[in-house]
């Protein structure tokens, strides 16, 4: 049997999906779940084979939730969200469906499952999220998760970012806290406006910044707001510079 679970906060979409399915013996629905953290718990319990995956729901959103799964399943998005992300589905998720779902849409995204679940859905999954992380809906906030308790932090409350092995370490007005993400990602998907890469390991909330001293010849250091000072190097103090109109 292929396992399956439908995460959605709308009950009628879930029903139409299980009805659906019926004509589907092969595939079992393990779980239901209203929300992002709900499916969270459920892909870890039951580890389905794919999952059928709302966007836009309370609390957090279907891609949020995604990047808080160690292992994330295929996925089939049925969701009325249908602006940038289309493309990004068409290369990496098993499919979308766009409400309200059609039968013959639904049997053209089951025939194409097979395919999809014999490749590496894990892989096809993480590249999905990095390509949804460059719409602006998706990088005005991150989602964390500290000692198994999920935390939603606003960008604007980020102190600074330092590389951390691979791990991005987030101080933040909360506190610190880990993002299995890299630098690069975060400097192309963070405003560029807000946020400056001032060293090979530091990207810097502009309105955290409250003075720059020169250390030694060609070599400078910054001081936030937090009271902590951060190394500068050459690129990064012209790109500073720059940004703060100096």
């Amino acid at each position: 049997m292929i396992r399956t679970i439908l995460i959605d906060d709308e009950p009628l979409a879930r029903d139409i999906v299980k009805h659906y399915l019926s004509d589907f013996p092969n595939i079992e629905v393990v779980a239901e779940c209203n929300d992002g953290f709900e499916g969270i718990k459920a892909i870890t319990q039951h580890q389905p084979d794919f999952i059928f995956l709302d966007i836009q729901m309370p609390k957090i959103n279907g891609f949020e939730m995604l990047e808080l799964v160690e292992k994330p399943p295929a996925v089939i998005f049925t969701t009325a969200f249908d602006e940038y992300a289309i493309k990004a589905f068409e290369v990496n998720a098993v499919d979308y469906l766009l409400k309200p779902i059609e039968k013959s849409r639904f049997d053209l995204a089951m025939q194409k499952l097979p395919s999809r679940l014999s490749n590496n859905g894990d892989e096809s999954t993480r590249e999905l999220l990095d390509s949804a992380a460059l719409s602006p809906t998706q990088n005005n906030r991150v989602v964390v998760k500290k000692n198994g308790v999920i935390k939603i932090i606003a960008v604007s409350d980020i102190h600074y970012l330092e590389a951390d092995d691979d791990y991005v370490k987030m101080s933040t007005v909360e506190g610190i806290f880990h993002k299995n993400k890299t630098m690069s990602f975060f400097e192309q998907t963070l405003d560029s406006e807000q946020f400056i890469r001032i060293h090979r390991s530091y990207i810097i909330n502009l309105a955290q910044v409250t003075k720059i001293e020169l250390k030694e010849k060609d070599s400078y250091i910054v001081l936030l707001k937090s009271d902590i000072w951060l190394p500068v190097s050459k690129t990064g103090y012209v790109k500073l510079k720059a940004a703060l109109g100096l």
